[in-house]
């Protein structure tokens, strides 16, 4: 590991931490990063909690698992994000590219609005099924029309508005206004109701693909030269994008299950990360990963309190900023060529 990518990675996990702590101390109720510390310690076991119960359920079962399921969903749609664009060679690549966040959305209303399952589905369960439907028509699809990338590409696009009518057909045929509301909400992301179930669930598939891809990242290195190049080079290029394909769409099914279609980050933050990293995967993936886990706990902290006692949607904010940041990225873009 090189000593730029290890102060890269040592102080975005400094700030991380140092973000997490202090965002969970905004909002309402006046908590300070000592009750933060207390808290958490308490219930680590590394001491006894002074809090009383209220503030202390404020800190573990409110804010904390809200801020830190905003950090584990800010990384892996950043490095679901950099894996794609690399992948599909595509700039504007994110990952929801291959439907998976339209598919979501089906089968969330599916079970909200028409009360598919009975109740004994929860919304969570039923986006984490349809965003696999999905990705598994972007698979059949891509397959069948010979499975190169723009082939993915396009497949993903006409998953996408199918998945997408269908979603606007349930909820302007069946649901009534407060119903549309909720649904509304939570499908342009939101953090709301976050649980440690939630967090555990995130964390454990985020783990497991970040090894993934990075064991896959010089691999991706070589698909930059396109995948005749790879192939030369003794990639097994098929496989490999299979591989990849699926492992970044399991991830973004499970974050958009737990907090919906969050957009913009997994577009701008490896854009904006490949300018202290540069190409490289074994040093873009980790560090955009961390980029995106502070950025997405900043923008959720945002959301909460801008307009306190309401709140905005998560998605809402990270497209009032990534528009701009994006459209800055393009003119950097246009004056290096």
């Amino acid at each position: 590991m090189s000593t730029r990518l290890l102060l890269l990675i040592v102080g975005g996990l400094a700030a991380l931490l140092a973000s997490v702590a202090f965002a969970v101390t905004i909002g309402p109720a006046d908590i300070s990063t000592a009750d933060v510390w207390a808290a958490v310690t308490a219930h680590l076991g590394l001491g006894e909690s002074t809090l009383p119960p209220l503030r202390d359920g404020i800190v573990w079962n409110l804010r904390m698992p809200r801020t830190l399921l905003a950090a584990v969903c800010g990384a892996g749609l950043a490095l679901c994000g950099a894996v794609m664009q690399s992948l599909l060679r595509n700039p504007l690549a994110d990952p929801f590219v291959l439907g998976v966040s339209s598919g979501a959305s089906t089968g969330a209303v599916t079970v909200v609005v028409l009360g598919v399952g009975g109740g004994a589905v929860s919304l969570s369960a039923g986006a984490f099924t349809g965003a696999l439907l999905s990705f598994g028509l972007v698979l059949v699809l891509s397959h069948t029309l010979g499975g190169s990338t723009d082939r993915v590409v396009l497949s993903g696009v006409a998953a996408m508005q199918l998945f997408s009518a269908l979603t606007s057909f349930i909820v302007l045929t069946s649901a009534d206004a407060d119903t549309t509301r909720a649904v509304l909400f939570w499908l342009l992301g939101s953090l709301t109701g976050a649980g440690w179930g939630d967090v555990l669930l995130c964390t454990a598939v985020l783990a497991a693909v970040l090894v993934v891809c990075l064991g896959y990242a010089r691999t991706l290195d070589a698909f930059a030269f396109g995948e005749e190049a790879a192939a030369a080079l003794g990639v097994r290029v098929a496989r490999t994008r299979l591989v990849l394909l699926c492992a970044t769409a399991l991830l973004t099914a499970t974050l958009v299950s737990s907090a919906g279609a969050i957009g913009f980050v997994g577009l701008v933050l490896p854009h904006a990360t490949r300018a202290l990293t540069g190409p490289g995967h074994a040093r873009l993936l980790p560090v955009t990963a961390l980029a995106g886990a502070i950025f997405l706990v900043w923008v959720d902290t945002a959301a909460r309190t801008v307009i306190d006692p309401q709140e905005v949607p998560v998605g809402v904010v990270t497209s009032l900023i990534g528009v701009p940041a994006f459209v800055a990225v393009l003119y950097r873009g246009r004056r290096k060529t």
